[in-house]
């Protein structure tokens, strides 16, 4: 039976449009829809709901959201649901193994849905950190117009007088274990940390990745600011129905509208924001799925033009809830607009420019010091600087904010795994001036290249923070802040530098200069070459042998499809 395929659900009439496929109806039928439910468009709506992480245990009550608005646009929602991760719950131990690889994960299970079943839409609504790229490189392989509801901030919760967040739990131990903090305060903090659904509040990976989707045009404005609880959120969820509606007249598809100008506006936002340095890999792994050539040297290129002006957790003093309260994200990209520093004409999911949908926002709230002015930055480039050298010849990330200096020297002072320096801070064994070098935390040598929050957290909460910098082939939270590179390249597990380095070696850190440097000499690095063999994978089955035997460098976004 041949037939044309109608505008909207070209893509589902492959199932519900041809008489030979009769089981695909059947099941349809079965599952609720009716003969004319079968002529209209099919939009899936995947969120990453699950109950005991406040980031996610919220997602489900948004979906039924979007799916009341999506179908009041006579479009049939079908629900799913995909996996996460949550790294507040992993950090510090091998779950974390798991968080990177999850992106991934969730990026193919959400493509095999939609894929498998024909669905002519998708929206998203992801909560935890790797949910926000994990669905968008979903969005940009499926090509099918889609838009993302981000889940939203959490509130901040509340000790005495004094705001606090996730973040606070892992300082606070570190100020426990330096003696600085009664167990009682202790207790305290880590029950009052997390009051409530929302990501983690501060400028860390969740909130970074869902400034850096509006910014790319993947989200309706205000997604990324809008707390979790605000009733904004919920009709925000709402009005997903019409403008994929619109997006599916227009034909409107994520590679029209996350293009390199998209990208560069999206990395120019991450800068004045001080986000994340996850914010580079996953960047990267989201132009792949579309593709788009981006590399390490784009990411460069922006903190050099691109002034640092946001007063955010976790170097600053606010949460994203007061940026929202104080205009939101909107409001800084039409400061950046008018600036000159975005690119207006980038189409979004209204359908609309990015110019059009900024024409008429409100300006960031008079008096507000959470944003810095252009002329009186807290730094004048970015905090994302890219450095290369003896120790990182592909590349590392280091995140720069302007209080920790520019410049680092000092004797390495080498560990295994996070775990063993944990125990060697514990222990008084990390000194004032040392570079603590971290490796075999890599995506292969990891694996899943873990995040080094809980040492991180750790070094600054016992005071160590302004005279300690921290080197690792693994990836930082969000939440880290202090003189630390990640993502060192190549990983220790691929014989890179780092696996040859031994406590006492000099080594340089220099910002201004965007160099990491291995202060031996070449015959020396040439004998401990020649005397270092890989070590076994830690893993010999299962998602993280299959994960090691597929992931790219750090330095090309650690994707898994090539």
């Amino acid at each position: 039976m041949s037939e044309s395929l109608p505008t909207l659900n070209r893509r589902s009439a492959t199932l519900t449009q041809v008489a030979a496929r009769a089981s695909a109806r059947a099941m349809l039928h079965g599952a609720g829809l009716t003969p004319e439910d079968l002529n209209k468009p099919q939009v899936g709506i995947a969120s990453m709901w699950w109950e005991r992480n406040p980031c996610n245990m919220h997602l489900l009550d948004l979906s039924g959201a979007v799916r009341d608005g999506v179908e009041s646009e006579g479009l049939v929602p079908m629900r799913f649901n995909t996996i996460g991760v949550s790294d507040g719950i992993s950090m510090g131990t091998p779950g974390m193994s798991y968080s990177l690889p999850s992106r991934d994960l969730i990026a193919d299970s959400i493509e095999t849905v939609v894929g498998a079943h024909f669905y002519d839409g998708l929206v998203c609504i992801p909560g935890c950190d790797k949910n926000m790229p994990g669905s968008l490189m979903a969005m940009g392989r499926l090509d099918r117009p889609a838009l993302m509801v981000y889940g939203g901030t959490i509130r901040p919760g509340q000790v005495g007088d004094e705001r606090i967040d996730l973040v606070s739990t892992l300082e606070a131990y570190g100020s426990l274990v330096a003696g600085r903090l009664e167990e009682g305060d202790f207790h305290r903090i880590v029950r009052s940390a997390c009051p409530g659904p929302g990501a983690c509040g501060g400028m860390y990976t969740a909130n970074t990745m869902a400034s850096a989707a509006e910014a790319l045009g993947m989200t309706l404005p205000y997604s990324s600011s809008t707390p979790a609880t605000d009733p904004a959120k919920e009709e925000e969820c709402r009005r997903a129905g019409a403008a994929l509606r619109r997006l599916l007249e227009d034909d409107v598809t994520p590679k029209d509208i996350m293009t390199p100008a998209a990208f560069r506006n999206a990395m120019t936002l991450v800068t004045v924001l001080g986000g994340s340095t996850n914010a580079v890999i996953h960047l990267l792994a989201v132009a792949h799925s579309v593709g788009v050539e981006l590399a390490l040297a784009d990411f460069q290129a922006v903190s050099d033009r691109v002034p640092y002006l946001a007063d955010l957790k976790p170097s600053g003093r606010y949460l994203m809830e007061d940026l929202h309260r104080v205009g939101g994200t909107p409001a800084v990209l039409k400061l950046l607009l008018d600036a000159g520093l975005l690119e207006g004409d980038c189409l979004t999911v209204t359908g609309d420019t990015l110019a059009e949908n900024l024409d008429g926002v409100p300006p960031l709230a008079e008096g507000q010091d959470l944003i810095r002015p252009l002329d009186r930055p807290l730094k004048p480039t970015g905090h994302l600087e890219i450095l290369t050298g003896s120790l990182a010849p592909d590349g590392s990330v280091a995140k720069i904010t302007g209080k920790e200096g520019n410049r680092f020297q000092g004797p390495a002072r080498v560990f295994e795994s996070e775990e063993d320096a944990l125990r060697a801070l514990e222990e008084g064994g990390i000194r004032a001036g040392d570079v603590v070098v971290i490796r075999y935390e890599g995506p292969r040598g990891g694996p899943g290249m873990p995040e080094m929050l809980s040492i991180t957290a750790g070094i600054v909460g016992a005071g160590l923070g302004p005279s300690v910098a921290l080197v690792t082939d693994g990836r930082f939270s969000g939440g880290t802040h202090g003189f630390v590179v990640g993502h060192v390249a190549p990983e220790a597990q691929n014989g890179g530098p780092i696996a040859l380095v031994r406590d006492g070696d000099s080594v340089l850190i220099d910002t201004e200069a965007n160099r990491i440097e291995w202060e031996v000499e070449p015959e020396e690095v040439e004998r401990r070459r020649a005397r270092w063999s890989e070590p076994p994978l830690k893993v010999e089955r299962g998602a993280l042998r299959r994960y090691v035997r597929t992931v790219s460098s750090a330095s090309r976004g650690c994707v898994t499809d090539g």
